[in-house]
């Protein structure tokens, strides 16, 4: 099934077992449906990236994602804002570097 701008990828698309492919997964749906959900602000954040590594992101992105996905975080517990905002960044890292390395080895 081929993407589209509207659909985007189907979930195969996305190598299974990749580290935090769920967040990207929901992100990706959510940026369809217009949520701004952290899995949305968190795949608009590197929309770039994810695009280079093949992964077909909606051109419509929300704009400071960073500083909105930390006043989310920060609405539903303050006190661990900081520290949830950094391990769902290191879990959307982790993503990128092996979608990244699993882009490679495809194109081999």
């Amino acid at each position: 099934m081929p993407a589209s701008p509207d659909t985007g990828p189907p979930p195969s698309a996305i190598a299974p077992g990749l580290p935090g492919a769920e967040l990207v997964r929901d992100g990706l749906s959510d940026l369809r449906a217009g949520r701004r959900s952290p899995s949305a602000l968190l795949v608009s954040m590197s929309s770039e990236r994810l695009r280079a590594a093949g992964i077909d992101v909606p051109t419509a992105t929300i704009a400071d994602a960073p500083a909105e996905l930390h006043r989310l975080l920060e609405r539903n517990e303050p006190a661990a804002a900081h520290a949830q905002y950094n391990a769902l960044r290191r879990r959307l890292v982790s993503f990128c570097e092996a979608a990244e390395h699993y882009a490679r080895r495809r194109n081999r």
